[in-house]
């Protein structure tokens, strides 16, 4: 995942959205920098579509990893101090 401060400092791209009127009315009482909170959204739902993605392209790895776990017990478990 890229952190935010690489959004933060990354070229920026005119782009109009629409959102419900009140939000962004409440959003300037509270001097919420609109364009900001939308960016830090919109990099949240990437994380998260992005980690979605790889857990599904990862699936039979984690699946196989997993049973061989349940099968044989971790790998180095006998080496365990505690």
């Amino acid at each position: 995942m890229l952190c935010a401060n690489y959004y933060a400092r990354a070229a920026k791209k005119a782009t109009n959205v629409s959102l419900a009127e009140i939000l962004v009315a409440e959003a300037k009482a509270l001097h919420i920098n609109v364009s900001q909170a939308a960016e830090a959204g919109l990099a949240r739902a990437v994380a998260e579509k992005r980690a979605q993605l790889w857990l599904r392209e990862n699936r039979e790895a984690i699946d196989s990893s997993n049973e061989y776990v349940d099968k044989h017990g971790l790998p180095l478990q006998r080496f365990k101090m505690f």
